[in-house]
């Protein structure tokens, strides 16, 4: 690695969280302005350092390009899954809710809290546990029905993107 690149490690430890801390903070922020701009960007410089000894081994990022289409992803299962929950409770019907043992394919801790995060920010779901080997991640899901369907329903709409963003 060059002498600008050591540099730019050291300032931004962790570069894809600094960017996302600055956007964010300009776009929760009360507007466009100088002060709320360095403001962010104080923050994701300083939040990334405050917290380099809880970051495991940074993930390898194989595709920054997959990572946006897979948020909107879960920005709909989010707003869908919302639905689903309010049509169950208005219709009265009795929901069959189960732990469903997720058998994880994903091997960094910070893709499968990715992954396990998604799972509970999506209204129905909610990600209980992992196993202490890293292979299962446990699941309450308010209405499921068979087990494989809801392991097939996550593979196909979480894991597999997260596979090919991570290496």
């Amino acid at each position: 690695m060059n002498a600008l690149g050591v540099f730019f490690k050291n300032v931004f430890p962790q570069p894809l969280l600094s960017l996302v801390l600055v956007l964010v903070w300009i776009l929760m922020g009360s507007g466009l302005s100088w002060g709320n701009t360095l403001l962010g960007l104080i923050l994701g410089w300083g939040i990334p350092h405050l917290t380099a000894h809880f970051w495991p081994d940074a993930p390898v990022i194989r595709s920054y390009w997959k990572i946006f289409p897979y948020a909107l992803k879960v920005a709909w299962d989010i707003m869908m899954s919302s639905i689903e929950v309010a049509l169950l409770i208005l219709r009265h019907r009795e929901p069959r809710s189960a732990f469903i043992s997720y058998p994880l394919r994903l091997e960094h801790p910070s893709a499968i809290t990715i992954l396990a995060a998604s799972v509970s920010l999506t209204p129905g779901t909610v990600s209980c546990d992992v196993s202490e080997d890293g292979r299962m991640l446990l699941i309450h899901a308010l209405d499921a029905g068979e087990e494989s369907e809801v392991i097939e329903s996550i593979q196909e709409r979480y894991e597999n993107h997260l596979m090919e963003i991570f290496s």
